[in-house]
């Protein structure tokens, strides 16, 4: 399985536990140095050998996806699962304020990069007797409130896209799934929640992912799992 963003606070979380469950994790992160250090905790827990693939998916083009496709299929022989994990988040303000530079790059990373990256690895998951693909969502009604920006827009598409793309998958052997994470520990919640105490909350917990990529969610196949309905 690839999972995207491997060293921010989910998907690290996502490479650790789907490596507790057996599967052989594919690393996807920016800084190399950063992905290495993942890797190496992969290895320690002695499962099935990690692969590292660095990519800065802000800068990443339709051919890139496609080369990183074709690596997955070389290296690996299969994907059987993606989770887009990683996101890009600089800080909230008004929409008039946002530089286009900025704009762009939140579209790109949070919406254009996991759209391409499906698409091109899609001819390799079908191959697969059960593939899924899951999407990381963020709070619906929060993300079209003042300030979010191009991050809200995105994540307010990327779930239209898991829609659409169930729809056009739903009769065949690739999965897609969204998830919407309750709150936790990360990097990006920290910049985008003023005055809340992050480190009160837990840390990241993939368990729902593990399940996600599993067989077992077959049943749930299109749906949006809500983890926040847990702690409420």
């Amino acid at each position: 399985m690839l999972v995207t963003g491997a060293t921010g606070g989910l998907g690290h979380a996502a490479a650790l536990a789907a490596t507790k469950a057996g599967a052989s994790v594919v690393l996807l992160g920016r800084k190399l140095r950063s992905v290495e250090k993942v890797y190496d905790e992969l290895v320690a827990l002695g499962g099935a050998k990690p692969a590292i693939y660095p990519l800065d998916l802000a800068g990443a083009t339709p051919r890139d996806y496609a080369d990183l496709a074709d690596a997955i299929e070389r290296e690996c022989g299969r994907l059987d699962g993606i989770v887009h994990a990683a996101a890009h988040f600089n800080s909230l303000q008004p929409a008039a304020d946002i530089a286009p530079e900025e704009w762009m790059q939140s579209l790109h990373v949070n919406l254009n990069a996991p759209f391409l990256l499906t698409q091109a690895c899609m001819p390799l998951l079908r191959q697969s007797a059960d593939a899924s693909v899951v999407f990381v969502l963020d709070d619906p009604v929060r993300m079209r409130k003042a300030f979010w920006g191009g991050y809200g827009v995105a994540k307010h598409a990327l779930a239209g896209l898991a829609s659409i793309l169930h729809e056009e998958t739903e009769n065949g052997p690739v999965r897609v799934h969204a998830l919407l994470p309750a709150p936790m520990r990360t990097a990006l919640r920290r910049a985008a929640y003023y005055g809340e105490n992050t480190l009160a909350l837990p840390l990241p917990d993939a368990a729902a992912v593990v399940y996600l990529l599993s067989a077992d969610a077959a049943p749930v196949r299109g749906c949006t799992l809500d983890l926040r309905a847990a702690i409420d």
